[in-house]
Formats: structure tokens, C-alpha cells, sequence
């Protein structure tokens, strides 16, 4: 299962990449098509120079069609004339007010100074200055409209397709819990019988009495995960609890189904008298999720330890192991569905235990911090409720 979900992370870093790599493209070519219009306009200004230098100095045999043809065919290309004295002669395509406006034609013309605009001079020293046509600014925004507008239909895309595929997600996950919550009730109602009989006939016998009690403790366990399945996809009822006794309820069960060396420990300090609304089952699996993940990570010898503490809105659910630690990167991955560890494993219990805190009890559940062989902390945040009332 960690295969397929590291695949499916590497499918998105290749799109993530093609579609950097397309974008890249995009803005590459559309700079080259920029430059060659650019020059393109540079070359036109070149000769709308000569056009005006031709015009103004006659020499009474010239034909002025020619010039007369590249001034009045410039529709585009904003162009200040400044003679070599500094003082500006003319302006082409600023508007018709503008262009006769030397007010004006001096504030754009200090601007294209200032932004490092090189003039086009001729040998009477007469200068032209000219901006961008508004075509050549078309284009160079053009890639970025572009990629708005397929990040949009992307985004778009990814959130309906998204809606879709949790959907199906929800009523896959539905199904398969309560048909799960069907097929153990027949099972679970043989053993009890069968644990029942043999504390019939030999109820006499101490330690075959202690083991019958211990598989009956694991049958109701095993009856309450049927329930947990079958109420999967409603809405579940809540209920005002204090947190520490759900806690220490949990650390003994999981105890006595612990290796001898692993030891385990609550600070019982400040968890007194803290309570939240939840709902005892499906707050239960959580920590049973989180309590046995802590064993595989320890293995046969370690330290699981628990703590519950406040701040003005939260009740704080530490649980804490010494055991294999989880790299920084994967804090938030842990809680995606079919990421797991275990060769074996199905990358489901954290994001059920995800899902049951935040959905359904408006919580939050987190790495809060791991170092490799030496802690790992999970936290479960519940809102506080600050005044036990009835439910």
C-alpha cells in the first residue's frame, strides 16, 4: 500500500513538472516572438526618423510619397521627436490632444528616460524616442493570462473531480463498514456463547476463569468495532465526558496485550476535571489506533507514555512513544488514505482517526513532534467544554 500511494505522489510531481515545463515553453516563446517585434518596431521608428529628417529638409526635388507613406502608416508606435537642442517637435500616437500637448509629451518622455529607453539619433543630432506599441504589451501579458486561465480551469477541474472521487470515496467506505459490522455480529455472538459455556463447566478452574474474562473483554471490544463500522456515515451522538478516564481506560486495555517490557505511563497532573463532547466509542478508536501504532513502532521493548492538559478552548490528548520516529516530511502524510509503513498494512486507521476528530467531533489530530529513536508525540485537540452542563 505505501507503493501505490508513493506512486500515486510521484504521478503528481510529473504533472506538477509537464505542466511547469509547458508553462516554461509558453513564456519562452511568447519572449521570442516579443523580441522579434520589438526589433521589428525598432526598425520602423529607425525609418520613421528618416521619413521626418527627409520632409523637413527639402531640397525641392524629392518625392515625399514615400516618407508621407511611412509616417501616416504608423497607427502603433508612440514616438517623441526632441531636437538636438533638448526641446520636443513632436509626438505620434499619444492621441490627438497629446500629441500636440508638450506637457504632456514631456512627462513621457522623462519616464521613458528614466526607465533607461536608449534613443534613436540621427546626424543632426535630432532624437527619437518611441514606446512599445500596445500589441508588443498585449503579448507580454499574454502568458500570464494564459496561465490564470489554465490554472483556473486546472483548479476547477481538481476540485470537482475531487468532490467526486471523496463521494465515492464516502459511500465505498460506508458500505464496506457496515457489511464489515454484519458479517462479525454472527462470529462475535458464537464465541460469547462458547466463553459463557466454558465458565459453565469449569468455572471452578481460577486461571481458566481469568482467560474466559479476558476473551469476553476482547469480544466486547470486537462488539463495540461492530458497532463503530455500523454507525459509520451517520451522524454520531455526542456526549460531555471528562478525557482523563477515557485515557487511562484505553493505556490498560492496551497493556495487558503489550509485551512485558513496554512500559507505559500517564501524568495524571493537570488531566483532572477536563472535559470535551465526544462520542466514547469513536473517541476510543482513536486512541486505540494511536496506542498500537505506538507498540509496532517500539516493538518489544520501550516506553509509551499519555497526557491530557489545557489552554482557554482546547483539551490536549498527547501520546507519546520512544520508537522508530516519522521523518518531518511525512507528518501530514501519515493521515492520507493508503499510506502505511507495514507491508501489510492498508494505510486506514489515521485517516479514519483524522476523519473521526475533525469531522466529527471539530477537532484536530497531528504529529506535534517526532526525533528518530527518541520521541514521537501524536495530539488529539478537542474543544474544551468549560462548564459541565447536561447533554
Amino acid at each position: 500500500m505505501k507503493q501505490l500511494f508513493e506512486k500515486k505522489s510521484w504521478w503528481k510531481l510529473f504533472l506538477a513538472a509537464f505542466g511547469t515545463l509547458i508553462i516554461i515553453g509558453s513564456l519562452i516563446y511568447t519572449k521570442n516572438i516579443v523580441d522579434v517585434l520589438s526589433q521589428d518596431e525598432k526598425t520602423r521608428a529607425e525609418n520613421i526618423l528618416v521619413a521626418v529628417n527627409a520632409i523637413n529638409s527639402p531640397s525641392g526635388q524629392e518625392d515625399y510619397s514615400l516618407p508621407l507613406h511611412i509616417l501616416q502608416s504608423n497607427k502603433s508606435i508612440p514616438v517623441i521627436l526632441v531636437s538636438h537642442t533638448g526641446q520636443i517637435t513632436d509626438g505620434i500616437n499619444f492621441g490627438e490632444k497629446n500629441d500636440s500637448d508638450t506637457t504632456y509629451l514631456r512627462k513621457r518622455l522623462n519616464a521613458l528616460i528614466e526607465s533607461g529607453a536608449e534613443p534613436i539619433v540621427d546626424d543632426g543630432g535630432q532624437m527619437l524616442y518611441y514606446e512599445s506599441s500596445i500589441f508588443i504589451d498585449y503579448l507580454s501579458f499574454f502568458p500570464l493570462i494564459q496561465i490564470f486561465l489554465i490554472a483556473t480551469f486546472i483548479a476547477i477541474g481538481y476540485v470537482a473531480f475531487s468532490s467526486i472521487r471523496k463521494a465515492e470515496q464516502n459511500r465505498v467506505w460506508v458500505g464496506m463498514a457496515k457489511e464489515t459490522a454484519h458479517q462479525l455480529g454472527t462470529p462475535i455472538s458464537g464465541i460469547l456463547g462458547w466463553v459463557e459455556h466454558l465458565k459453565f463447566i469449569r468455572g471452578q478452574d481460577e486461571e481458566i476463569k481469568e482467560i474466559a474474562d479476558e476473551i469476553a473483554n476482547d469480544l466486547t471490544k470486537l462488539d463495540l468495532i461492530a458497532d463503530r463500522f455500523s454507525k459509520i456515515g451517520s451522524e454520531p451522538e455526542l456526549s460531555i465526558q471528562e478525557l482523563s478516564p477515557v485515557l487511562e481506560k484505553n493505556f490498560a486495555y492496551i497493556e495487558k496485550r503489550a509485551p512485558r517490557k513496554v512500559r507505559f505511563e500517564i501524568n495524571k497532573q493537570e488531566s483532572k476535571g477536563l472535559y470535551g463532547k465526544v462520542n466514547l466509542h469513536l473517541l476510543d478508536w482513536v486512541m486505540e489506533n494511536l496506542l498500537r501504532n505506538a507498540l509496532d513502532s517500539i516493538g518489544k521493548e520501550g516506553l509509551i507514555s499519555g497526557s491530557i492538559h489545557a489552554d482557554q478552548n482546547w483539551v490536549h490528548i498527547d501520546i507519546s512513544d520512544d520508537g522508530k520516529g516519522i521523518p518531518s516530511n511525512k507528518f501530514k502524510t501519515v493521515f492520507k488514505p493508503g499510506y502505511s509503513t507495514k507491508k501489510r498494512g492498508w494505510g486506514l486507521g489515521l485517516s479514519l482517526a483524522k476523519r473521526i476528530v475533525s469531522n466529527y467531533h471539530n477537532g484536530k489530530i497531528f504529529v506535534k513532534e517526532s526525533s528518530e529513536n527518541v520521541k514521537t508525540t501524536f495530539r488529539i485537540s478537542i474543544p474544551l467544554v468549560k462548564k459541565v452542563h447536561a447533554s
